[in-house]
């Protein structure tokens, strides 16, 4: 008696292969989002001469016309009018569409002015300032670790405001708009798919974007249509790098543990960090080196309690059957 796929067998001599694990196939989601997102200074860089306005007005549109043909395919445009029917829902993803906008022009700007390695900061300071809104906002209490980690990281704020000569704002901005954007995306929690979501925060935006690439034209600004073929399709692929790493980030939300999610988070900041100091050479003096080798201590220990609080609920639920 044989097992598996007949055909596979037949045709190999071999069983057929076990499927992956959904957990193993959330991972390889998660990779894909996070170290396409860590990539994509690489991206950026390719739009120069674009200043950061212009790159993520073409952002915004190409992304609501990517969406609208992936949500014509999926045939998913009575959902997009549900969540936009709903008042709560529109009102909640529109706010969720400046938090986005104003981290995407921080990012692009870093990266296009030789700040990468200071965006990447921004990025590792981000689960810290999470921990912040929870307790500011929603009044969740600390756990030890929790409060040294929060009190590591201020003081590697400090350092690096030593370091830099002046507050290290482009960091702090992308730390504190992401985390709210994170904050006010989990008020919508799954009522929203993430190509429907993307979709609504973008048109939002898009009469702004649009008028920013008109003022920008008619100044003699933009260039994407003054700067060939190659560099038109390079600001028109934006829609797509922007909705796939969000789609893959989809995939593997929904297959791992926040534990699991809250870990793979880090590989975007360590992808960015490596390529500003090695690819781009961005300058790392010791102050620099010390600030972030601190920050670093910080997430150490928030991981540490994400570890410990997880074991430990997984240890109740085993009693409890």
């Amino acid at each position: 008696m044989t097992t598996g796929n007949p055909q596979t067998q037949q045709s190999t001599g071999r069983p057929a292969r076990p499927a992956r694990s959904e957990g193993a196939k959330g991972v390889m989601y998660g990779v894909g989002a996070y170290g396409w997102w860590g990539m994509m200074p690489l991206y950026f860089i390719l739009l120069l001469p674009a200043n950061s306005i212009e790159i993520v007005a073409n952002r915004v549109v190409w992304s609501v016309v990517f969406c609208a043909i992936i949500i014509t395919v999926a045939r998913g445009w009575g959902k997009i009018r549900t969540a936009a029917g709903n008042k709560r829902i529109l009102g909640t993803l529109a706010v969720a569409g400046v938090l986005i906008v104003i981290n995407w022009l921080t990012y692009v700007f870093a990266v296009t002015t030789g700040n990468t390695v200071e965006a990447s900061l921004g990025y590792f300071i981000n689960p810290l300032v999470s921990v912040l809104i929870g307790v500011i906002v929603l009044k969740e209490k600390l756990r030890p670790l929790q409060w040294t980690a929060v009190g590591v990281g201020f003081a590697a704020v400090v350092v690096m405001t030593m370091s830099y000569g002046k507050l290290p704002w482009i960091a702090l901005v992308l730390a504190f708009s992401f985390g709210s954007y994170g904050f006010v995306k989990n008020r919508v929690g799954g009522k929203v798919d993430a190509i429907t979501s993307l979709s609504i925060e973008t048109a939002v935006l898009t009469p702004f974007a649009v008028a920013a690439m008109v003022a920008m034209s008619l100044a003699g600004q933009a260039t994407l249509f003054s700067m060939g073929a190659g560099h038109f399709w390079l600001m028109a692929a934006s829609g797509i790098i922007t909705a796939v790493p969000l789609l893959f980030f989809g995939a593997s939300a929904s297959r791992l543990s926040m534990t699991g999610i809250g870990l793979l988070q880090f590989m975007t900041p360590v992808v960015q960090f490596i390529i500003a100091i090695t690819i781009l050479g961005e300058p790392m003096s010791t102050e620099r080196w010390i600030g972030f080798i601190i920050v670093w201590a910080a997430l150490g220990l928030l991981i540490a309690d994400m570890l410990i609080s997880y074991r430990r609920t997984a240890r109740l639920r085993k009693m409890a059957h």
